[in-house]
C-alpha cells in the first residue's frame, strides 16, 4: 500500500524585530535544505491596561499584524522567497501562537529576543516558554550585531 506523506513543517515565529529576522533567514534554508514546508506566524492583541482593552476604533490589530509580517517576509527572503511561505497571523499571546503552530511540525524556530526583550537578557520570555513546552524540538537563532561575525567577532 503507497501512501502519500506530506511534507514535513518548519514553524517561524516573526515579530518584525532583527532577532526574528534572523531566524526567518535560518528557518528559510533549513526548510530548503530538508524539504520541507516553512510556516511563519505572528501574532497580535490588543493593548490592555490594568485589564482594560486599549479602544482604538480606527486600528486594525490583525491587518496591522499582516503587513508587519508580509513586510518582513518580503525584507528577509525577498518576493521571490517569501512567496512559498505559509503564513499565519494569530490573535492571542506569541507563546501560545507558536505552541498550537507547532502541533505536528518537525521543528520550531525562534529568535533569541523580539520586541519584548529587556536588555541584556540573552533569551526572551517567549523564547523560554516555548523550550519548555514545544511538542517538537527547537531551536534559538541569535541575533548577531550588524559588523560581527558567526563567532562574534568584528
Amino acid at each position: 500500500m503507497t501512501g502519500h506523506q506530506a511534507p514535513s513543517k518548519i514553524v517561524v515565529g516573526v515579530d518584525g524585530s532583527p532577532s526574528s529576522s534572523q531566524a526567518l533567514r535560518w528557518a528559510a534554508q533549513q526548510a530548503h535544505l530538508t524539504g520541507a514546508e516553512l510556516h511563519a506566524v505572528t501574532s497580535w492583541a490588543p493593548p490592555t491596561t490594568y485589564g482594560w482593552e486599549f479602544a482604538a476604533p480606527d486600528f486594525d490589530w490583525q491587518d496591522n499584524a499582516r503587513s508587519t509580517l508580509a513586510g518582513a517576509l518580503d525584507e528577509t527572503l525577498g518576493e521571490t522567497g517569501a512567496a512559498g511561505v505559509h503564513r499565519h497571523v494569530v490573535e492571542g499571546h506569541p507563546a501560545r501562537a507558536l505552541l498550537d503552530a507547532a502541533a505536528g511540525a518537525e521543528l520550531l524556530v525562534v529568535g533569541s529576543r523580539g520586541h519584548g526583550g529587556f536588555s541584556g537578557m540573552l533569551i526572551g520570555s517567549v523564547s523560554q516558554h516555548v523550550i519548555a513546552h514545544a511538542p517538537c524540538p527547537v531551536v534559538v537563532v541569535r541575533h548577531e550585531a550588524t559588523g560581527r561575525t558567526s563567532a562574534g567577532r568584528p
